[in-house]
Order: C-alpha cells, then sequence, then structure tokens
C-alpha cells in the first residue's frame, strides 16, 4: 500500500492505494475532489466537513466507484449533487406535510 496526501489550505485529504496504482491520478482525483467540494460550500474548511460529512461522503461516492475514478467532469459530479439535495429537499416536504396533517 502507498499513501498520497494532499494538503489544501489547512485540510489534509490523504488516499491508500496500491502499489500498482499511478499516484498522480490519485493527486488528480484529490484535486478534483477539492475543487467540487469548494464549489458546493463556498470555500471548503474543516467545519463544512465535519458538520455535512454526509454530503461529502456523497460527493466522493459520486466520484469513486468501486475503487476506481467514476466520473472526471465536475459539472456532472455538481449536478448530480443538485439532483440529490432536490430529492432531499422534496422528501423532507413530504414528511412534514405528513406530520402536520396537511
Amino acid at each position: 500500500m502507498v499513501i498520497v496526501y494532499r494538503r489544501y489550505a489547512g485540510l489534509y485529504f490523504i488516499f491508500g492505494v496500491d502499489k500498482e496504482d499511478n499516484p498522480l491520478i490519485v493527486l488528480d482525483l484529490i484535486h478534483l475532489f477539492v475543487e467540487v467540494l469548494d464549489h458546493y460550500f463556498g470555500s471548503v474548511c474543516e467545519l463544512d466537513l465535519i458538520y455535512n460529512f454526509h454530503r461529502a461522503y456523497y460527493i466522493l461516492d459520486e466520484l469513486i466507484l468501486g475503487g476506481h475514478h467514476q466520473e472526471p467532469q465536475k459539472s456532472v459530479v455538481l449536478g448530480s449533487i443538485v439532483k440529490q439535495d432536490e430529492l432531499v429537499e422534496e422528501e423532507r416536504g413530504d414528511f412534514v406535510s405528513f406530520m402536520t396533517g396537511g
């Protein structure tokens, strides 16, 4: 196993990969992950990741599938995140109307 990491503004992003994997591809993946996080949270910081860890994991899940880089385009990842947020808000609204009897 090889450890690949990158520091962005006080945040460390660390990946453990096989020796056969190219570390430059992993660095590119880390960079893309940080770009998406920055766009989604607006200059991501440690508190964004602490209080919204489920969203950070969802974003990472959109980038990686089965241990492999899934989607290289930031716009596609951000589009799927927006759709997921819309679904969550819709379900939240349905739940509130159900609970209030409306």
